[in-house]
């Protein structure tokens, strides 16, 4: 499985120490925020992650800045894109079991511990698929449509 992660100038030492502890449980990372410095901004970080699950390119996300917040909202402007903001195991799995969310949103203040569980519940989880979630997830594609 190949996982696109990315980082505003915050959580940047939070992303390498993820990044290692994924690929040694065997998973494919790409880091979509390679460098950073001060100045840079959120969104341009969101915005390549979903491009690449977009594209196939990976098949899931974690995106990390001070609160999560603005890189959930910057993700969820993708059309087709679910990004899910966590602050708890539970969430995270929920997040892929009810809404089938293809990005973890979290805060990298969060202690280390905490946010290598939230993003290997997340990728570990399944989408659950009953009736009303995937009734819950046609109704969200409907106001991604051009005919809403």
């Amino acid at each position: 499985m190949k996982i696109g992660i990315a980082t505003d100038h915050n959580g940047v030492n939070e992303k390498k120490i993820l990044i290692e502890y994924l690929t040694k449980k065997g998973y494919e990372i790409k880091d979509y925020s390679p460098v950073n410095d001060p100045l840079d901004d959120y969104p341009k970080f969101a915005h390549k992650v979903c491009r690449a699950i977009q594209k196939r390119e990976v098949d899931l996300g974690i995106l990390m800045c001070g609160t999560g917040i603005g890189m959930a909202i910057a993700a969820n402007k993708h059309r087709g894109i679910r990004c899910a903001l966590a602050s708890s195991v539970e969430e995270a799995k929920l997040a892929k079991g009810h809404n089938n969310a293809q990005i973890l949103a979290m805060s990298y203040k969060e202690d280390i511990d905490k946010i290598r569980a939230m993003s290997l519940a997340f990728i570990e989880e399944s989408f659950y698929g009953d009736e009303r979630h995937i009734r819950r997830l046609k109704e969200i594609e409907e106001y991604e449509s051009d005919e809403y």
